[in-house]
C-alpha cells in the first residue's frame, strides 16, 4: 500500500484554492530587497554570483540584481551579475529596482547595453495616503513622474514593471490612476507591493482581483506580481491567495531575509507551490540554497525553520521516534518520511535524525547505536537510557561515545 493511500487528505475535501491554470513564476530579490535587513552581512560578488547560479537551477525565472542608481562598487556589482547571465546563457533573467526617476534608470540603461542583455526596470513608487501625507505628495505629481520615467525607460529599450509600495493600504483610485499611466506609458508588468506587512488573504485576494480588471480594462498583455513581507507572519499565505486571484508572479527571499522582520520567504513559497503541485520545479538544491544564503549574509538559520532548519526533522520524543524507526524497519523510507511529517524529507535530499533525550524509549538507543554500527548491546542500551533519563537536554554525540 502506497503513503498516498495512507493518508487521508482533508486539503482536498472542499478545496477552495484550485491549481491555476497558467505558469506561476517567482522573483527572487535576495539580493537586493533582502540585503535592506539591518542585521546581514553584504555578500561577497563571488557569493552573490553562486546564489545567482543556485536561483537558476532551482527554476527561480526573475532575479533583482541591485540599485545600480546606488552607484560605485554597488553598481558594478550589478554589472558583474548582469554579465554573467548573458555570459553563461543563464535562463533567469535579470532585473533591477530604480526610484521612478530618470536618475536610477539611466544606470540600468547603461549597464544593460554594457552586458548585452534585458534588464526589467522596476520603477518603485509609493501610492498610500500615509505616505502622501508623510512626503507631501499628490497624485498629480506620482502621476508625472510615472509618465516621465516608464515612457523614458520604455525608449531606452528596458522592460518594465511598474511598482506602488505599499499599495494594500492605497485608495482604489490612486491604484488605478497609477497603473492606467504605467500602462499607457508602455509598462508590461506590474508589481503589488504588502510593503509593510499589512495584508490578510483576504487583503491579498480582494487587491490583486481590482488591479487584475485595471489590467484588463487596458487591452494589453501586462503581468502581475505580488510582493509580500512578514511582519504578521503571512508572507507564504499571502502569496499563494494573490496567485489563487490572478497574480502571475511572486516575490521572496531567500530565508526571509529583509527590512524589519523580512521578506516572504522564496524557499518556503517553493516548498509549498511544490507541495500542492502547482509547480514542478526541481527543488533538490533548495538546501544548498538557504545554506549558501545564510553563510554569505552572515544569518542563523533557525533551529525550528521549515524544512531547513536543524529541528525540522529530528526527534527524541519516544512515541513519534518508535513510528518513524518501525517504518524505517519495513524498509520504507518514504512511510518514514510521512508518519510524523507534513513535509517529505527525502524530496529535499534530507532524512528523518532520531536522537535520544530524556523523553525518548529504548527503540531510540537502540536506532542510534545501530544506524552507526555500534552493536546495541544490552548493557550499552541500559546505561545510555538511564544517563538520558536523568539529562535535562537531549544527549550530544559525545556524550553518548563516551557512554559507550
Amino acid at each position: 500500500m502506497s503513503v498516498h493511500e495512507l493518508i487521508y487528505d482533508w486539503n482536498q475535501v472542499e478545496p477552495t484554492m484550485k491549481k491555476p491554470d497558467r505558469r506561476i513564476s517567482f522573483d527572487d530579490e535576495t539580493l537586493r530587497d533582502g540585503l535592506q535587513s539591518p542585521s546581514v552581512r553584504e555578500p561577497s560578488i563571488e557569493k552573490k554570483l553562486e546564489l545567482l547560479h543556485l536561483m537558476d537551477e532551482l527554476g527561480i525565472d526573475t532575479a533583482d540584481i541591485g540599485l545600480p542608481g546606488a552607484g560605485g562598487m554597488h553598481a558594478a556589482g550589478v554589472e558583474r551579475l548582469a554579465r554573467e547571465i548573458a555570459d553563461k546563457r543563464m535562463r533567469i533573467r535579470p532585473n533591477c529596482a530604480a526610484r521612478t526617476h530618470l536618475d536610477d534608470i539611466i544606470p540600468i540603461v547603461e549597464i544593460s547595453n554594457r552586458a548585452g542583455i534585458a534588464i526589467e526596470a522596476c520603477t518603485f513608487i509609493g501610492s498610500s495616503p500615509i505616505r502622501f501625507y508623510a512626503e507631501d505628495w499628490t497624485l498629480d505629481k506620482l502621476l508625472k513622474l510615472t509618465e516621465e520615467a516608464v515612457t523614458f525607460a520604455v525608449k531606452q529599450g528596458l522592460p518594465v514593471m511598474y511598482v506602488t509600495e505599499d499599495t494594500t493600504r492605497a485608495q482604489p483610485e490612486t491604484i488605478r490612476a497609477l497603473y492606467t499611466t504605467a500602462i499607457q506609458c508602455g509598462a508590461r508588468a506590474v508589481c503589488v507591493c504588502d510593503t509593510v506587512g499589512h495584508a490578510t488573504p483576504d487583503g491579498a485576494r480582494a487587491v490583486i482581483r481590482f488591479v487584475r480588471r485595471i489590467i484588463e480594462e487596458q487591452g494589453e498583455p501586462v503581468r502581475l506580481d505580488w510582493h509580500g513581507h512578514q511582519d504578521r507572519g503571512l508572507g507564504v499565505i499571502n502569496s499563494i491567495a494573490a496567485v489563487e486571484a490572478g497574480a502571475d508572479q511572486v516575490h521572496g527571499t531567500a530565508l526571509g531575509i529583509g527590512e524589519r522582520v523580512g521578506n516572504t520567504p522564496m524557499d518556503q513559497l517553493l516548498v509549498n507551490f511544490k507541495l500542492m503541485g502547482w509547480i514542478e520545479n526541481d527543488l533538490s538544491r533548495l538546501r544548498d540554497y538557504c545554506e549558501t544564503a545564510a553563510e554569505a549574509c552572515n544569518w542563523t538559520i533557525p533551529r525550528n525553520y521549515p524544512v531547513f532548519g536543524r529541528d525540522a526533522f529530528r526527534t527524541a520524543t519516544g512515541v513519534h521516534a518508535a513510528a518513524v524507526i518501525k517504518s524505517y524497519k519495513k524498509g520504507d523510507s518514504e512511510l518514514a518520511d510521512a508518519v510524523y511529517s507534513g513535509v517529505p524529507a527525502g524530496l529535499f535530499g534530507l532524512r528523518q535524525v532520531i536522537e535520544i533525550g530524556p523523553m525518548s524509549g529504548r527503540s531510540n538507543v537502540i536506532f542510534w547505536l545501530e544506524s552507526r554500527g555500534i552493536e546495541p548491546t544490552e548493557e550499552r542500551v541500559a546505561r545510555i537510557f538511564a544517563r538520558a533519563k536523568q539529562s535535562s537536554s537531549v544527549l550530544t554525540e559525545e556524550e553518548i561515545m563516551q557512554l559507550i
